[in-house]
């Protein structure tokens, strides 16, 4: 403005600005601005506000306005740069009005040394994975860590960072995994962190203390192996310090009679599934480990199939689980039937019908060495269903019978016989009787009819059975039964007679055409239910024979 010009002069420039720098935390840094023929205030900016007035930044005492202030120079010195100084800086003559460029400060921080948890020595037991934890806090920007073992670099490492509540450090924890193969006793392994403030880095290291158990192998001789032979386990250790004890169990179970290295066993099919393990103890711990024996044995039952009863039309699924080895293969098939059902530990039955109850098998077979089988039965609830014959006999004026045989699960509520206009149930009713006997296989009801007249032969009986599924019906006919004549039933009787006197009058016959010159021959010998006839005639032709 004109007013102010008397102070500055003729109008004025900037001859030096403050650029952009970057500078290490504890590094001194300054931010240049040369005003020539300036007299008037200069202020300094930070992030928008004064630092003082002119040379006087008494309130920062690691601030300095240096250079020389006639020739105008007003430049900004820090002696140790803090990660507070981290801003935008900008000069500003205030009579001039003129301000000079902003400048960024960018103030590098490196990590605090990086710490490995658990170090300097990290113990573990042989055969363990390490996990090693390496932080390197408050830097700026992040600092990146490697892992090195041998001069060489681990790969593999996961990192996570952490910015803090300055919004500018950050905090980097990297964990790295070693697998139990890739460690080795008194190894060294090194985290190094570095960013832009330490390019060649901070490293710290731990030393790997491997403390050795036993370390054990079992081994068992021979196998594959047939049950009821002899196998050897010999258990093999090598420790610091030295073995002091061996032992043996079964399943859990201590083997009081092993204590060495080498244990012999009668195997069965249980060594298949239990396993025999042996413990090896030093000062510094004990080690175990288990074997089971590849025995081969003939199917056993692992789970019992269950006879089932089930409603018609619904599933039947038995269920008959078997081991053997060497694999096994397992047969389901309905006794009496060559019909393969199933191949699997499962049988199942769709929609069964009636005709499907009976006994099935469940067949394992173990190639060359065994098979075994169970049986179980298949009950369907369902309607009766009545077999009796359809025409049965009986004699005419005699007691007669009509037998009607039911299966029927559950058991037939009612039987009920009817003819002509009559019903029976059970009891007397004149000359009929209803008796109902149950047996194993079934229900048999039996209608008796006394003194039998000719119209029962005309009468059609209908046997008739219920329960809560249904009912099922059968029509049976009387038929007259035919009387054995008595001639034939006096015939019979003495048939065994008649054949012996036909044997004997055929010798006889026999002796006398040798005895005598007449020649006597059978007739006939008519066999028939009235009359038996034996008949010796002499031969017309025959000359006589003059005695001996």
């Amino acid at each position: 403005p004109a007013k102010d010009h008397f102070l500055s002069g003729p109008a004025s420039s900037f001859t030096q600005q403050p650029q952009d720098q970057v500078v290490i935390a504890g590094q001194p840094v300054t931010l240049l601005c040369a005003i020539p023929e300036y007299n008037g205030i200069v202020l300094w900016i930070k992030d928008g506000l004064a630092l003082g007035v002119g040379r006087d930044l008494s309130s920062y005492p690691r601030y300095l306005v240096v250079g020389d202030h006639l020739s105008g120079e007003h430049h900004l010195k820090i002696l140790r740069a803090d990660l507070q100084d981290d801003a935008i800086y900008e000069c500003q003559a205030i009579q001039a009005a003129i301000r000079s460029r902003p400048a960024r400060l960018t103030v590098l921080v490196p990590p605090d040394d990086p710490v490995i948890a658990g170090g300097p020595i990290i113990s573990l037991r042989a055969g363990d994975p390490l996990n090693l934890t390496c932080h390197a806090d408050n830097a700026k920007p992040a600092a990146s860590i490697i892992w090195m073992r041998k001069g060489e670099v681990i790969n593999g490492a996961t990192y996570s960072k952490t910015v803090l509540r300055d919004g500018k450090r950050e905090s980097i924890v990297s964990t790295l995994f070693v697998s139990p193969s890739d460690i080795e006793n008194g190894q060294t392994i090194v985290c190094r962190a570095t960013n832009k403030a330490i390019p060649s880095g901070k490293e710290t290291s731990v030393t790997i203390d491997i403390q050795h158990p036993p370390l054990v192998n079992l081994s068992v001789e021979p196998q594959p192996v047939l049950e009821d032979n002899a196998v050897k386990f010999h258990c093999s250790a090598k420790a610091n310090p030295a073995v002091i004890q061996y032992r043996w169990a079964k399943k859990g179970h201590i083997i009081k009679e092993a204590s060495g290295d080498s244990y012999e066993a009668i195997v069965d099919h249980t060594y298949f599934f239990e396993p025999v393990s042996c413990e090896v103890t030093n000062a510094l711990g004990s080690t175990n480990i288990s074997r089971t024996v590849d025995v081969y044995f003939g199917p056993r039952m692992m789970t019992e199939p269950q006879s089932l009863l089930v409603d018609l039309g619904s599933d039947a699924v038995f269920n008959c689980a078997w081991i053997g080895n060497p694999s096994l293969t397992i047969v389901w098939m309905k006794r009496g039937s060559g019909v393969v059902l199933s191949n699997e530990n499962t049988l199942t039955l769709k929609n069964v019908r009636q005709e499907d109850a009976g006994k099935y098998v469940c067949r394992a077979v173990v190639p060359r060495v065994g098979a075994g089988e169970r049986e179980v039965s298949l009950t369907v609830n369902g309607p009766p269903i009545i077999s009796s014959t359809q025409t049965q006999h009986a004699l005419h004026g005699e007691k007669g019978q009509i037998k009607c045989f039911i299966r029927s699960t559950p058991p037939p509520d009612r039987i009920a016989w009817s003819w002509k206009e009559n019903v029976l149930e059970s009891g007397t009713s004149g000359r009929y009787t209803v008796e109902t006997v149950s047996t194993d296989e079934g229900v048999i009801s039996t209608l008796t009819i006394s003194n039998i007249v000719r119209a029962d032969f005309q009468t059609i009986y209908n046997c008739t059975a219920w329960n809560s599924f249904g009912s099922d019906t059968e029509i049976i006919r009387l038929k007259e039964q035919e009387s054995v004549p008595m001639a034939v039933i006096i015939g019979v009787a003495v048939g065994a007679g008649v054949a012996f006197l036909v044997l004997m009058a055929t010798i006889v016959a026999f002796c006398c055409a040798r005895s005598q010159r007449s020649k006597f021959f059978l007739v006939s010998i008519p066999l028939t239910p009235t009359a038996l006839t034996l008949t010796l005639a002499r031969d017309p032709h025959a000359r006589p024979r003059p005695p001996t």
